[in-house]
């Protein structure tokens, strides 16, 4: 059986010395390897674990009840997210109603360059959406998560230096591999026919979109929200509203 990696995750209720070295010695007992670990959130640790064995897993979650000072909070198979709070030291925010919708301020665009980029290193076709107000670092993180992804990435529209409408791609530009990045209100708004029909020979890629300004397209356009594999708000501060109340046919900022 290949090794199969496993998050754990456990609430400190009194750091004695020693502790982390109990667990530790435990783990290596088991033939448990642990591959990272960090503190996660305020008195929490998390640990990415490897193992070929499931059952060495269930064992674990049982010994660990006997362990005092600390309760396990999870035990499962490493998600997206576990990996990034192991690394970052806490969890990305999730909307409660909508669990594909994740939250991020512009003081986090180092975790947010990190989820995108694994993001696009996954196989497969993935459309990903993305909100948020004019000049908060929307382009600029699904660049540097292609970056981390080690992919190209090409403008099918943009704003970022000026309006982009593109007609068609070249050979090299249509490589499913490549990230697709979409402006939601140039493409359904201010496009043509002959931009529309590239759109939509993109959509039925199997590859990575990320279209800014999903609302807007999903309303200007003939998709709907189940298009999306996940929604990423990135906002200035926690509290911004996302708003297109001033968005018309017939005046439109060029900033956004």
């Amino acid at each position: 059986m290949e090794p199969k990696q496993w998050y754990m995750e456990y609430k400190i209720h009194k750091n004695r010395p020693g502790l982390l070295g109990d667990i530790a010695s435990l783990l290596g007992m088991l033939g448990v390897n642990i591959l990272t670990i960090n503190g996660v959130e305020d008195r929490a640790r998390g640990m990415l674990l490897q193992t070929d064995d499931e059952e060495k897993i269930e064992l674990l979650g049982k010994m660990l009840t006997k362990v005092e000072n600390i309760t396990v909070n999870k035990l499962r198979p490493t998600r997206l997210t576990d990996i990034l709070a192991v690394r970052h030291g806490r969890y990305i925010e999730r909307d409660s109603d909508d669990r594909k919708t994740f939250r991020f301020t512009r003081d986090e665009l180092g975790l947010l360059v990190d989820f995108l980029g694994e993001l696009f290193k996954m196989e497969g076709n993935q459309t990903i959406g993305l909100r948020g107000m004019p000049r908060v670092g929307k382009t600029e993180s699904i660049i540097a998560g292609s970056v981390c992804a080690g992919k190209r990435w090409t403008f099918v529209s943009s704003t970022l230096l000026r309006q982009t409408v593109r007609s068609q791609l070249s050979e090299e530009e249509m490589n499913p591999s490549n990230v697709f990045i979409i402006d939601g209100i140039v493409s359904t708004i201010r496009s043509n026919e002959k931009h529309y029909n590239l759109l939509k020979d993109l959509m039925a890629m199997p590859s990575v979109k990320v279209i800014e300004h999903p609302d807007i397209f999903i309303r200007e356009s003939e998709y709907d929200y189940d298009l999306f594999d996940c929604i990423v708000e990135l906002r200035n501060s926690p509290d911004e509203e996302i708003t297109y109340e001033n968005f018309t046919t017939a005046g439109l900022n060029d900033d956004f």
